[in-house]
């Protein structure tokens, strides 16, 4: 008598938990647009150059060599300045795609060059200044909701209005004087101090790198350089996440499962944690894609004012000297930042809320 084989079950143990076919449906839709997104900035970067009432020949070649018509013409058939202006747009893309940005007729140098040296130092500074913000900020949200109407609601509230209400470069402007000037707790300029050797590059974010090469003493130095203007740029910040984190929790705080897991005699820090923040997350994280936004753009003027060697400087004295193939740079790296984060976000916000998929 022959017996039927028996089915072999996997154990729960080796099951690997493998993403619905709705979220990669979510996920594909979304790497879609973002495809579509950036070839629409491309177009926007390439017409708003066109524009631009400036002299590319003279800018990128200088004066003498603008007169030496062998160079001029090599200088229009790379970019195609004497073709028909789709014919040019294909050829952007074309520089684009093999990372030909220019030459920065303020450097002298390729701008892809040049954002590879400002960009990690912007990034250092975003790091720190987001990792504060979020803490800070959805700590004081979370302690004002449940608080509600009470003496550190209020002072919470008023706080984060008077963040958001003051410019960031006025905040700037106070915090180097009062901080560098007149405590003299912080150093008024720059990723070190003058003189000090940075740290053999790998990542180029100095507090990384120092570590990596286990130089203590430098990442005690490059964070102390880093927290005045980290702090800066979390101000808004923080005012920002504490308002929406507020609010958020105040929608799930009053639910019933809230209520049950209270009843059930359930900790106070499990109930916060797991019920009421996990439910109020997807607005947080819509917002700190607002927040890292808002470090992109107030970046500018806080590089400027500590003397930072970020992007945010580059870009204002690209935008000074009208160095139009640095402009574009800058703006094409902005745009691409803004779009990838708001790509994570909505994925992140899939994930977390399911029902967002279908839409």
């Amino acid at each position: 008598m022959t017996t039927a084989p028996t089915a072999v079950t996997e154990s729960p143990a080796r099951r690997r938990p493998r993403p619905s076919r709705g979220l990669l449906i979510f996920i594909g839709r979304r790497l879609a647009a973002l495809v579509l997104l950036c070839l629409g900035i491309t177009f926007v970067v390439f017409v708003l150059t066109q524009l631009v009432p400036s002299n590319a020949i003279a800018t990128n070649l200088g004066e003498q060599a603008a007169g030496d018509p062998a160079a001029v013409a090599a200088f229009k058939h790379h970019y195609g300045l004497d073709k028909p202006a789709p014919v040019r747009y294909l050829l952007y893309l074309d520089h684009l795609i093999h990372g030909d940005l220019g030459q920065s007729s303020l450097t002298h140098d390729a701008v892809t060059h040049d954002l590879g040296q400002f960009i990690p130092a912007t990034a250092e500074l975003a790091l720190y200044s987001i990792l504060f913000a979020s803490v800070v900020g959805i700590a004081f949200g979370v302690l004002a909701a449940l608080r509600r109407n009470r003496p550190t609601d209020h002072g919470l509230r008023f706080a984060s209005l008077a963040g958001i209400s003051m410019p960031t470069f006025w905040i700037a402007l106070i915090a180097l004087y009062v901080g560098f000037y007149r405590l003299g707790w912080f150093p008024g300029a720059d990723r070190l101090d003058p003189g000090v050797t940075p740290p053999p590059h790998v990542t180029g974010l100095y507090t990384i790198d120092a570590l990596i090469d286990g130089d203590f003493g430098l990442f005690v130095q490059s964070l102390h350089h880093l927290i005045l203007p980290a702090l800066v740029l979390a101000a808004f910040n923080v005012s920002l996440l504490t308002r929406f984190t507020r609010s958020a929790v105040l929608e799930v705080v009053g639910n019933d499962y809230v209520r049950a897991a209270r009843a059930k005699g359930l900790p106070e820090r499990v109930v916060i944690v797991r019920y009421i923040l996990r439910a109020a997350l997807p607005s947080v994280v819509t917002v700190l894609g607002l927040v890292f936004a808002n470090v992109l753009t107030g970046a500018v003027l806080v590089e400027k004012i500590f003397s930072w060697p970020g992007i945010g400087q580059y870009a204002y004295e690209a935008a000074v000297n009208l160095d139009v193939p640095a402009i574009s740079g800058v703006s094409l790296f902005v745009a691409v930042v803004y779009i990838t984060v708001n790509f994570i976000v909505d994925v992140l916000y899939g994930v977390i809320d399911p029902r967002i998929r279908v839409t």
